[in-house]
């Protein structure tokens, strides 16, 4: 749409409201909202001023103002409020010098999809990322000087088989038996289904959904494949629709990666190609079916996965999911089929356009717009200078003996290698200035400060079973 077309859309859609979204640097949502009265074409090119001092990862306070400028092309009802309101995604502009702010995660993805554009290897990058998500119905949590607990609770979870609920009808998926039972196992059904339909309503095109392995309400809903940075905005659609439907079912969605023990954390496995001239480049007659270009660029994203991880596993909990020995693929190998390796090559379809590569190891957690970004850029690096892969491994990595399991390298182990691998591999971010140092060391900083050593300083409960008599 055109800032002409957005002002007849809200007006068709009774609009009463605008709501302008944008991202911050972690990755979370923010907005203000404003009378549709005050809506102009000229806010488009103008832009509306903030105090960018608030937001996490941004300015000082003595360089504190910034502009929201909102992008025509995302204008959509927003499915949850009372009064009609419209919903614009917005770019983060500097007022001085009017230039797009280096820190904002869209202006990132958007500089991405422009570096990709300008190396003439293609002209688009698709990715399909596939988010896990919990739906719980109680959680709660707190840490002070003499304590420090986590409670969640299902009435799905499996701890509840014994539980006195007046009546209990049992039905409650076994640890890593979730994955898919029918109703009444299944109880979220209904949930996930509005969750589509007011998907499809903010204009994403859903494949499936269902019941994810783990007990306690895991679910998965699959979108259909898009650009990146479109993909980047459906990626918070997505959030925020699953978050706020379980809301409405006075039940409450998190896309933490490993919120129970003993079972499976959540991950996001990204399917991700590039094309030109609207033809795929991925397909060809090398292993799985793939092209030498997209071998190359598997080989970018295997030597630059430990670095990755910094964006795609971007919390300590994250790594409580990449553990050694479980469920989530932290061996960095590639495949065809064989789901415990990092990478595999999809084999559902032969028709060249669903040549794809799949990425295991993301999970939710993180900033779609870096995540994505980063990804295509190691991939780019890999094309760029040829990075042979290696040799698939096509055995069930879990089965290895422990003298092959050491010749293949795995991810990173905690949130603080992976920013130390990215302060040491981060030079291919920089091509194209999509990545600034800036943006890289501001990361790193913030994650360090606020993330690793803060739970570094805490001791855990189960600390006390392992050391109180010592």
């Amino acid at each position: 749409m055109t800032p002409k077309e957005v002002l007849q859309f809200a007006k068709e859609k009774g609009a009463r409201m605008v709501d302008f979204k944008f991202l911050d640097f972690i990755g979370i949502w923010q907005h203000f909202s404003t009378p549709i009265s005050e809506l102009k074409e000229e806010i488009f090119e103008e832009g509306l001023g903030f105090d960018g001092s608030s937001i996490r990862g941004w300015q000082p306070i003595h360089a504190s103002d910034m502009l929201v400028v909102p992008d025509p092309t995302t204008a959509v009802m927003d499915p949850f409020m009372e009064t009609p309101t419209l919903s614009l995604i917005c770019n983060i502009v500097d007022p001085i010098t009017k230039e797009d702010y280096t820190r904002d995660p869209r202006n990132i993805a958007r500089k991405a999809e422009a570096y990709l554009k300008s190396t003439g290897i293609g002209d688009t990058a698709y990715f399909g990322p596939e988010p896990e998500f919990f739906i719980l119905d109680d959680v709660r949590y707190d840490q002070g000087p003499q304590h420090g607990y986590y409670f969640i609770d299902s009435v799905e979870g499996i701890w509840n088989s014994g539980r006195e609920e007046c009546p209990n009808l049992g039905y409650k998926p076994r640890h890593k038996e979730g994955y898919f039972p029918v109703a009444p196992t299944d109880s979220q059904q209904d949930i996930r289904t509005e969750m589509c339909l007011l998907m499809e309503q903010a204009g994403i095109q859903i494949e499936k959904q269902h019941h994810e392995v783990a007990t306690a309400g895991q679910a998965e809903i699959d979108m259909r494949f898009d650009s990146l940075l479109k993909m980047g905005d459906k990626l918070m659609w997505y959030k925020y629709i699953v978050k706020n439907v379980a809301w409405r079912w006075k039940k409450t969605a998190t896309f933490m990666p490993k919120p129970i023990f003993g079972d499976n954390g959540s991950g996001m496995h990204t399917h991700q190609s590039i094309w030109k001239g609207g033809k795929p480049t991925f397909a060809g007659n090398k292993y799985g079916g793939m092209s030498d270009l997209a071998m190359y660029y598997i080989g970018g994203i295997l030597k630059h996965a430990r670095a990755l991880n910094a964006f795609c596993n971007p919390g300590t909990n994250s790594y409580r999911r990449l553990v050694p020995g479980f469920e989530a693929p932290i061996n960095l190998a590639y495949s065809s089929r064989n789901r415990s390796a990092a990478i595999r090559i999809p084999v559902y379809s032969p028709s060249p356009k669903a040549k794809r590569i799949e990425v295991r190891f993301p999970d939710p957690s993180c900033n779609g717009y870096l995540a994505f970004a980063a990804m295509l850029m190691a991939g780019l690096d890999g094309i760029q200078n040829k990075i042979n892969p290696g040799d698939p491994l096509d055995k069930d990595i879990y089965g290895l003996s422990p003298e092959e399991l050491a010749k293949v390298p795995s991810a990173c182990g905690s949130l603080e290698d992976a920013l130390n691998a990215l302060k040491k591999d981060h030079e291919f971010l920089l091509k194209g200035d999509v990545f600034t140092k800036d943006v890289i060391d501001t990361w790193i900083e913030y994650k360090m400060d606020k993330e690793v050593h803060p739970v570094k300083l805490r001791p855990v409960p189960h600390e006390f079973t392992l050391y109180f008599d010592c």
